[in-house]
């Protein structure tokens, strides 16, 4: 498979960069892949490493994230998927096989409502679409909620990616993913810092708490029943979740397959919800196995 190859995509509001892995063929979609709040489309390298070499496919750095455009806000979902949307219809030439994870499964099912015609197909990896009674009013003093959030005062300026790695690889959840997944977060995950010799981290915390603040404001069950192509949902462990950051449990509703016609619904108990980070050998699999024509 060759590539990656990295590209720039001028979208509505902002410039996209975006990755391409092989050659489109008639005899299977395009692989579309979308990754979560935080991450970037090098995250994808080991699930990308899985798949045949023959594949083409696509990995976009979401707005505010990676090497992308930074917006003043991430909390608003359907624009990121608006992005997507730009995207897709000006590049892809045929329908493409969404593959989206976590704030990543929402722009994608998000995508396949609106140009259904774009998408041929849906994988939502432990999407962010929670249960119905979780979606509310908007605060008023959503700023003062931003500042108290505890991913915005994460740790932004590293020395490099190995200092990175070295600091999170015996830290929870980043313990529990295959090492190579983790190598490519912090490889992938810096940009050089502004006026000084350091690095800092492509999603800044502000921002990146912003996407996580947007989680409850954006219904997907005002507009899920629109999709109507092949849709499977891949969800993780299921239990009472110990506050809104604990990604050991599933922030899936476990019965969203019934929001959206003819999806299926499946279930690896064993996983959280970091499921490319930790098993993407086998989240390849599935993609191929959902993925093939007929």
């Amino acid at each position: 498979m060759t590539g990656p190859t990295e590209h720039r995509f001028a979208a509505a509001n902002g410039e996209l960069c975006w990755f391409e892995w092989g050659y489109p063929a008639d005899r299977r979609p395009t692989l579309l892949l979308l990754h979560a709040t935080g991450f970037h489309a090098r995250c994808w390298d080991a699930t990308i490493a899985a798949l045949p070499t023959d594949w083409h496919i696509i990995a976009l750095d979401l707005r505010g994230h990676g090497r992308s455009y930074r917006p003043a806000s991430l909390s608003d979902w359907l624009a990121t998927a608006d992005d997507v949307v730009d995207f897709v219809q000006a590049t892809c030439a045929s329908p493409v096989f969404a593959v989206g994870h976590s704030m990543g499964g929402y722009v994608a099912a998000r995508t396949a409502a609106l140009v259904p015609e774009n998408i041929a197909g849906l994988l939502l990896v432990d999407p962010v679409m929670m249960p119905r009674e979780f979606y509310g009013d908007v605060p008023q003093n959503l700023d003062e909620e931003l500042e108290d959030h505890p991913v915005a005062r994460r740790r932004s300026c590293w020395k490099g990616a190995d200092q990175m790695n070295a600091h999170f690889s015996a830290r929870s959840p980043y313990a529990q993913w295959r090492p190579d997944v983790l190598s490519d977060y912090c490889r992938f995950g810096l940009v050089p810092a502004l006026g000084g010799d350091d690095w800092e981290l492509a999603c800044p915390p502000a921002l990146e708490a912003s996407a996580y603040m947007g989680s409850w404001r954006n219904n997907p069950y005002d507009w899920i029943g629109a999709i109507t192509c092949p849709t499977t949902i891949l969800r993780a462990r299921n239990a009472e979740r110990q506050g809104p950051m604990d990604f050991s449990i599933s922030p899936t509703a476990p019965d969203l397959s019934a929001a959206i016609a003819g999806a299926k619904d499946l279930h690896w108990p064993e996983i959280s919800h970091f499921i490319p980070m930790e098993v993407p050998d086998r989240l390849a699999a599935l993609m191929a196995s959902l993925s093939q024509p007929g």
